[in-house]
């Protein structure tokens, strides 16, 4: 651990911090003497009925009638939240197109990867959600139907989006690089009303038109009664007529002036279904609430990213990523969200800090790899870019490197808070972050978030501090999953999460709570790396070997042997121009050596063309660990769920060789 923050608060920062308010705010309701973070997180966690009500009311949501209750069945799973309130998530998000100081603002800024930059305000945003929600209640969709999107990360999207939840209607989404197949394996399964699908994506300078696969996917799912065709590319006419029953344009769904109609809808009725990475199996539906995103996404935008009307949000994402529900609830903060259509590093590495710059973010959110790209490529972002209106960047996807945390100071800004962050599609929300006013060490993240009961536990249930073990959350979050669609009983729900500690969340990543209260991720503890009888993050290792400069990207895994011996290889993909020699075998085992520690030096050091990932950039640790144990390629991942099955086709070939 580094012995000083590489961050510390402003103590003079203007305006104030909300969470700041907050917490005078709950002293006031509590008659306590909260001052510290660690001071609020502690009573967050022991009091929830306290905690969540005061969320509640300092952010005022809107409901039927005020809460009587906060939690009236603690359970895991089965908590219930809020009983006897009904609310609606797009009232919410629509709630800042009623405010004067901001109607004519945009809420949404849509970047595409050409440049090209288009501007929703808050009135038109208004205006078109009533029209969508407006054509939906003429075909028929009611509250509890399903509508799906096919789509890239664009502003037609969040307007789609809006206007389902604003009925009451079941919203889920997947993006364009997927094909038909895969696509209906996620959406079908929901058997909707509705498809909004573009023509196409843009991604590394090429337009890709999708109009067949958007036919072909809408065969595939009967329960279909209409297609709403959105022109991304510019593609050209949808003569799909003979093989979509119901063909709409975009513009005739968005072309009414029908003011929105807002159905509130009982706390935990379902907002939205997202879906498990999917790498084997059919993906799993997991189903959010209204009220849990509103107000679980409320205390995160608005106390720990410091979100405030007004305000400017850029998260690098896809419609695949859960990141993107974060980005849509940005407008809950009656802040402006930035979509961005395309590759993070096309054409060049800069190109996220340039869209931060000329959208005036205040907030930019980013995975390590960019990080990364920006240091290889001697990148000084905060002197070669205007990004004075920036005061946070947020980071997850992945845990960010120690080495990355001086760069973000020295080439971005001493200012700029880098919060690291880690989550999941499982409660679309944290469970570790950063907050204003806690320090950040590199390598780390800063705490537990609030309401959030965090602890790292042994094999026996024991809590653990300054050692590497199971991250469980042992009181209920209001945005932990009201169901998982397809699960009648609830089984899959509770083996998932709850079967190795029942009544306790069992995220399935390794982490350290260190004395001083911060957080490490270790990684999944299903790839956890065991050397001589000692467990070791992947996360070490990465830390390391991604900061040379010869190496582009690495994998590690640790493999049990059919002769009882345990086999730690280390995968590298080289820069352009660099060969695996001596030289560089021996430079990296002593890298590991002297700043990991002797245990991280792999068995050994291999080149390979590509590293394997999921649909949202996360590495594929325990796909190719099983495909070097012998399992068959098919049982291992399905080829639309990982960005390049090419990379994984080669540990095949690897293994086999082996």
């Amino acid at each position: 651990m580094t012995a000083e923050p590489i961050w510390r608060p402003n103590p003079d920062q203007t305006p104030r911090p909300q969470i700041h308010a907050f917490t005078e705010f709950a002293n006031q309701r509590t008659g306590r003497d909260m001052v510290s973070y660690d001071d609020l997180w502690r009573w967050s966690v022991s009091d929830l009925d306290g905690f969540w009500g005061a969320v509640w009311d300092f952010f005022d949501v809107i409901a039927d009638e005020p809460y009587a209750k906060v939690l009236a069945n603690r359970s895991m799973p089965g908590a219930e939240w809020f009983p006897g309130t009904r609310v609606n998530y797009a009232e919410h998000a629509l709630r800042a197109a009623l405010d004067e100081r901001l109607v004519d603002q945009p809420a949404i800024i849509t970047v595409a990867e050409d440049g090209k930059r288009f501007e929703v305000t808050w009135r038109e945003l208004r205006r078109q959600v009533g029209s969508v929600a407006a054509w939906l209640r003429e075909r028929g969709v009611q509250q509890g139907d399903r509508v799906v999107g096919y789509l890239p990360n664009t502003h037609h999207t969040l307007v789609a989006f809006l206007a389902s939840a604003s009925i009451g209607a079941i919203w889920s989404a997947c993006a364009q690089d997927y094909a038909a197949e895969k696509a209906a394996a996620k959406l079908g399964q929901l058997e909707p009303s509705v498809l909004f699908a573009a023509d196409g994506y843009s991604w590394n300078g090429q337009n890709f038109d999708r109009r067949d696969q958007v036919a072909e996917l809408a065969a595939r799912i009967p329960s279909l009664r209409a297609v709403v065709a959105i022109d991304n590319i510019g593609a050209g006419p949808w003569d799909y007529d003979n093989r979509i029953a119901d063909l709409v344009a975009w513009d005739d769904t968005t072309g009414g002036d029908t003011p929105p109609e807002f159905v509130r809808v009982d706390f935990d009725t379902p907002l939205w279904v997202l879906y498990s990475s999917g790498t084997t199996g059919i993906p799993k539906g997991i189903v959010h609430s209204h009220g849990g995103v509103v107000i679980d996404h409320l205390r995160l935008l608005g106390l720990h990213l410091d979100l405030r009307p007004g305000d400017r949000f850029f998260w690098y994402t896809n419609t695949n990523w859960m990141m993107w529900n974060l980005v849509a609830s940005a407008l809950l903060a009656g802040a402006t969200t930035v979509c961005f259509d395309g590759s993070p590093l096309y054409p060049g590495p800069r190109r996220l800090w340039e869209i931060a710059a000329e959208t005036e973010a205040n907030v930019l959110g980013v995975s390590p790899g960019i990080f990364l790209a920006g240091m290889k490529a001697g990148l000084k972002p905060g002197e070669e870019l205007d990004l004075s209106p920036l005061r946070t960047i947020g980071a997850t996807g992945a845990p960010v490197p120690a080495h990355c945390f001086p760069w973000v100071r020295d080439a971005v800004g001493d200012r700029v808070q880098l919060a690291s962050t880690s989550g999941g599609t499982d409660v679309v929300s944290g469970f570790a972050g950063s907050a204003p006013n806690l320090e950040v060490w590199a390598g780390e993240l800063s705490g537990p978030v609030l309401g959030v009961a965090l602890q790292s536990w042994d094999d026996d249930g024991e809590p653990l501090i300054d050692e590497v073990g199971e991250m469980v959350i042992t009181e209920p979050m209001p945005s932990m999953p009201v169901k998982f669609w397809n699960d009648p009983d609830g089984q899959r729900y509770r083996e998932t999460y709850f079967s190795m500690f029942p009544g306790v969340w069992r995220h399935g990543d390794w982490i350290t709570i260190t004395d001083r209260g911060s957080v490490i991720i270790s990684g999944r503890s299903d790839a956890t790396l065991n050397r001589h009888g000692v467990r070791l993050g992947s996360a070490d290792i990465y830390d390391v070997v991604d900061g040379i400069p010869e190496v582009a990207e690495s994998l590690v895994i640790g493999a049990e042997q059919p002769d009882g011996g345990y086999w730690m290889p280390l995968f590298v993909v080289l820069a352009d121009g660099v060969s695996l020699d001596v030289s560089l075998r021996s430079r990296i085992a002593g890298d590991l050596r002297s700043k990991a520690s002797p245990r991280h030096v792999p068995d050994d050091i291999i080149a390979v063309p590509a590293i394997p990932h999921t649909r949202t950039g996360k590495k594929l640790e325990v796909p190719v660990k099983r495909l070097i144990q012998g399992h068959a390629l098919e049982k291992v991942a399905n080829p639309d769920a990982v960005d390049s099955f090419e990379a994984l086709e080669y540990f095949v070939r690897f293994a086999e060789q082996r």
